[in-house]
């Protein structure tokens, strides 16, 4: 069999590579964990556009595996036959047959069986090139590029250039110009194509073909550098789990929401908090912090600090609205330690620098805090839930600076006693009282 050059990455592991970057892993990591070199990984990423080339389900038994063929290996080496190698694996001895005289190594001059180079042929020979349907229809393509890539064009139909660009193949360039063009999405051009050509069922093609023509090299069909016409520019698919749960900034490896104890999330140990801004004009906020299983709230009150309106602001001073990361800490200090200490176990808050001192307020107050993932707002939903209940007293487009904290407690007391449909129609504060007569026996029996 004639070598077509660098051999490729075995199937299975290729595929566990894949599965890591979709779990969120970095690739340098992903490399580390498989003992593939590092820039081995990032050429396996970038090849494929950051969009995994193979289907991450385990292949069916109907093919030999590297494993088998590994076993094959050593039985062949210990001078087995066929028949037996094929009772030992439980495989038709046909089988066994045409995988030595198939995948057999022949660089030596005589046929000598190694898995490895086994399993390379194999996925060589099991390869089928399907043409990228954009390169094969001259018509679909030309409509795609045009409404992708498009040139602007002025009211009296003069092209608007924009600005001079060049692609550097960069992932995502910040701060620089961006090429103009008509930009419509994948999907947009993907659902266009039914309403232009409803009765031309050559004319279709699915968004994600779009992206994969894109970033995915070697297909002949788009250019690479198409992707600066993408909203978001980005030269390479970016993993969504790689953006959840993942330090920045003051969100150190420690605090991210995988390092929340798991019996927070059943709700049935109390304790344990969620929390938040609520912004008004101005620069106002009102914090919010809700126990989850009791959905007892407490508000904050942030009031803007003396020089606030008056003295010009200064790069990296203090935030005079009120809401600065000292601030917010005393503030929310004072406020969380008034409840009791057996209800004070961990904090999960939004990943606004409001709070970007998480260890020094548990060095103060004992209360661990955790940061949801970005953009995610469902991992806070009792504070969200909570804070649309709120906006009832605190409407968007108002300035809450307004309010001191004896309305703030009026407001509370007000939304902890209404009756709520997932506490059975208690309020709050009776299912918080309730908590607080099942800590007190226990609290008693640890003073003993």
């Amino acid at each position: 069999m004639r070598s077509p050059g660098r051999p490729m990455p075995a199937r299975h592991v290729e595929r566990a590579f894949w599965r890591l970057i979709a779990q969120g892993k970095r690739t340098e990591e992903a490399a580390l964990e498989l003992g593939v070199s590092t820039p081995v990984a990032v050429r396996w990423f970038r090849h494929a556009g950051g969009m995994p080339p193979l289907s991450l389900a385990e292949p069916s038994g109907r093919y030999l595996s590297f494993s088998e063929r590994e076993e094959i290996a050593l039985r062949k080496a210990q001078g087995q036959g066929v028949r037996a190698i094929a009772r030992e694996l439980k495989r038709d001895p046909g089988t066994i047959s045409r995988e030595l005289r198939r995948n057999a190594a022949t660089r030596s001059g005589k046929r000598e069986y190694r898995a490895t180079v086994a399993q390379w042929k194999a996925q060589v020979a099991a390869r089928r090139p399907k043409p990228a349907k954009l390169a094969s229809n001259p018509r679909l393509k030309e409509y795609v590029q045009t409404r992708l890539s498009g040139q602007l064009r002025r009211p009296d139909g003069r092209v608007a250039a924009g600005p001079p660009t060049t692609w550097k193949g960069l992932n995502k360039p910040h701060r620089a110009d961006r090429r103009w063009a008509t930009a419509w999405s994948p999907e947009q051009i993907s659902r266009r194509l039914v309403v232009d050509f409803p009765d031309d069922e050559d004319m279709r093609i699915s968004h994600e073909a779009i992206y994969q023509a894109l970033y995915i090299q070697g297909r002949g069909a788009l250019k690479r550098e198409l992707v600066a016409c993408l909203r978001t520019g980005r030269a390479l698919r970016k993993p969504r789990e790689r953006s959840r749960n993942r330090p920045q900034g003051h969100v150190t490896a420690g605090v991210v929401l995988s390092e929340r104890p798991a019996e927070v999330e059943d709700r049935a140990v109390p304790g344990h908090w969620e929390g938040d801004l609520i912004i008004g004009l101005n620069r106002s906020a009102i914090g919010t912090v809700v126990e989850r299983t009791s959905r007892y709230t407490l508000l904050v009150h942030l009031p803007r600090l003396e020089g606030y309106g008056t003295v010009p602001p200064v790069k990296n001073g203090p935030a005079l609205g009120g809401y600065g990361a000292i601030a917010m800490k005393d503030a929310l200090q004072s406020t969380m330690t008034a409840m009791p200490e057996g209800l004070l176990r961990s904090l999960t808050w939004d990943r606004g620098k409001e709070l970007s001192a998480p260890i020094q307020f548990k060095i103060d107050t004992g209360i661990a805090v955790y940061f949801a993932d970005p953009h995610s707002p469902w991992q806070r939903g009792t504070n969200e839930n909570t804070n649309g209940l709120l906006r009832q007293y605190f409407p968007k487009g108002t300035d809450l600076s307004r309010w001191d904290l004896e309305d703030l407690l009026a407001v509370q007391t007000a939304v902890n006693s209404r009756p709520r449909k997932v506490l059975g129609w208690k309020t709050p504060a009776e299912a918080l009282d309730e908590q607080l007569r099942l800590l007190q026996p226990a609290s008693v029996a640890t003073t003993g």
